[in-house]
């Protein structure tokens, strides 16, 4: 079935059933105005349209109703026209133009889908290659392209941690020689800086840890992680509430883990508060993380998403942070499929509204 006239199938198809319709019209007309004129049909005796008939002595009448008897009327065939072959001719190559775009689309189906796969994991497998000559070609250059990619991201995942992992030491013989600053003021400014540096570090190696990671997909109950960290949250004295059901997900756990707690966070240091809603579907999962604290303005929920990003005027240093959660909370619902997007509260705040299919 076509699905749509923008598909490779589709307009191979459509240009050869076109190319069809359109030899067999011409075909017709040929015939019906050219073509030699069919003989009358077997067992029929009266003369065709436009042949003589011969002198005869009996009764004109009588031997028309004896004739009539006899034998059947005679007709000639429709438009003068051999019409069955040309149908027949004409269905066998409807068929036969059918499979052959179905075959030479299908290589290149595949090369979407697998470059499809690839935007949503680079650990994804490798592209076949088999089919026709061209087709291994692509397939062998696709394959040899996802292999540097992976090999660049490895690199730049390695030269990134050892990087973060040697500027540690020094940080800290700084953090020890800070302490004996006698002046309070220089004192407290030069131990925020040297924190935050420190935490950036972290956040950098917990997100390329992230994105090393790869989990098989498995079931998980989300509902009782989404309560075991609403009371791990209320343990610590945070304002946090969860409602809703849901069954278990075909998920990666970690990952799941990882997003909500990034979202549980961001909402309670920013406003305060949480409230996580499950809302349960046939086919899709969606868990959202409401607050009313500051919000963000709409012209910057997708520049948050970005790493190490602040919106400065309701996300200081004094709250904490240093601006790659959302990043790692939406890279994880993505891995697992989904996505996450940020959405204003009803009177004000913030809802981050994480979506997973149902596989």
């Amino acid at each position: 079935m076509i699905r749509s006239a923008d598909t490779l199938f589709a307009r191979l198809f459509g240009g050869a059933l076109l190319a069809i319709v359109l030899a067999h019209l011409l075909a017709f007309v040929w015939f019906h105005y050219y073509g030699p004129r069919m003989p009358p049909p077997p067992g029929c005796d009266r003369p065709m349209a436009g042949q003589m008939q011969a002198p005869s002595d009996r009764d004109p009448a009588a031997e028309a109703g004896q004739n009539d008897r006899r034998r059947p009327p005679c007709r000639p065939p429709l438009l003068g026209i051999p019409l069955v072959p040309l149908l027949f001719q004409l269905i066998s190559l409807v068929l036969a133009a059918w499979f052959g775009a179905k075959a030479l689309s299908r290589p290149i189906r595949r090369l979407s889908d697998a470059a499809e796969r690839l935007s949503e994991n680079l650990d994804s497998p490798p592209l076949a290659t088999n089919g026709p000559r061209e087709a291994r070609q692509a397939a062998q250059a696709f394959n040899l392209m996802q292999e540097r990619i992976r090999e660049q991201v490895r690199q730049r995942g390695r030269m990134l941690a050892a990087v973060s992992h040697d500027l540690r030491t020094p940080l800290a013989r700084l953090k020890l020689r800070v302490e004996q600053i006698d002046e309070p003021r220089l004192h407290g400014q030069m131990s925020q800086d040297l924190n935050d540096m420190i935490g950036m570090l972290d956040a950098t190696l917990t997100y390329l840890n992230e994105q090393r990671t790869s989990e098989a997909l498995q079931y998980f109950d989300v509902q009782a992680l989404i309560e075991s960290l609403a009371e791990n949250a209320q343990d610590n004295g945070d304002d946090i509430q969860a409602s809703g059901t849901c069954r278990p997900l075909n998920s990666q756990p970690m990952a799941l883990r990882s997003c909500l707690n990034n979202l549980i966070d961001n909402a309670l240091r920013y406003a305060g508060h949480a409230r996580v809603e499950i809302e349960d579907a046939s086919d899709r999962l969606r868990v959202s993380v409401i607050d009313h604290g500051p919000g963000i303005p709409e012209d910057l929920r997708e520049v948050v998403f970005e790493p190490f990003y602040r919106v400065e005027s309701s996300r200081n240093r004094n709250s904490g942070g240093v601006g790659i959660g959302m990043t790692i909370a939406r890279e994880a619902a993505r891995r697992m499929g989904g996505d996450l997007r940020l959405e204003q509260t009803p009177g004000g705040g913030l809802t981050a509204v994480l979506d997973l299919p149902r596989i």
